[in-house]
């Protein structure tokens, strides 16, 4: 059997719901929408150093775009690759939109909670990722600026931000590679731009697996120069913290 496609782990999770790990270097994570109009939020930090974390200015302004797709990579605070995106069906996925808070929530579906509701209680990324950040000895001032895979977010000439609804269909997926030891959380939440009157219930499977080591004709690799020095800091980093054992 062809160890690289056996999955180490493989969760569904559903609207509202949250999850955070630790995860090796060198593993693929594939995220697929179970329905349309999907939405997870996704925070990344070195799981050996979590100061260092996911940095979205330096990661647009390095590969000079305001979203992501295949060949692009989420760089550090510290100019290395936490992950790379190897595989995309959407070819967009927003980086400026951040997570949505409790007040928002409330304001555009409704107040609910979990003492009236129980687990049908619209959950905010904020809430979620402030309980996995404190699951993970980090607080709420440890908060950065996420990545909402399959949703699309553009500004136009004014610099008013548009969101595109419908752009996520079942079925979609997009296939990150660790580039270093992280720690991933998410939220599956809403984006909060989402035009829909009601709280998307959209559940979320996440597929986690070993992925192909970076050959030098890699996409993300060769995206452009930026990628390519991020990529030698981060083959350096693991040099001297693994012993010379790449």
């Amino acid at each position: 059997m062809n160890t690289l496609s056996t999955s180490i782990l493989s969760k569904t999770i559903p609207a509202g719901g949250k999850w955070s790990g630790r995860i090796s270097r060198g593993k693929r994570l594939t995220f697929t929408a179970l329905e349309e109009g999907a939405n997870v939020s996704l925070l990344f930090y070195n799981a050996n150093d979590t100061a260092e974390r996911y940095n979205m200015s330096d990661t647009l302004k390095a590969q000079h775009t305001a979203h992501l797709t295949k060949g692009n990579v989420l760089m550090s605070d510290n100019g290395q690759v936490l992950a790379s995106i190897i595989e995309d069906s959407l070819g967009w996925h927003d980086t400026i939109s951040g997570y949505a808070t409790r007040r928002l929530i409330a304001e555009k579906y409704g107040k609910t909670t979990y003492q009236e509701q129980r687990n049908d209680w619209y959950r905010s990324g904020e809430e979620n990722f402030t309980i996995e950040l404190f699951r993970n000895g980090l607080t709420s001032r440890d908060l950065v600026p996420v990545v909402n895979l399959f949703s699309k977010v553009f500004c136009d000439e004014e610099g008013t931000m548009h969101f595109v609804s419908g752009h996520a269909q079942k079925g979609d997926t997009v296939m990150l590679r660790t580039e270093m030891d992280v720690m991933l959380i998410l939220s599956n939440t809403p984006n909060p731009l989402d035009t829909s009157s009601t709280y998307p219930s959209v559940p979320i499977e996440l597929s986690i697996s070993d992925a192909e080591p970076v050959q030098e004709e890699d996409v993300c690799l060769n995206h452009r120069p930026e990628n390519r020095r991020a990529f030698e800091n981060t083959r350096d980093n693991v040099l001297l913290t693994k012993g010379g054992i790449l």
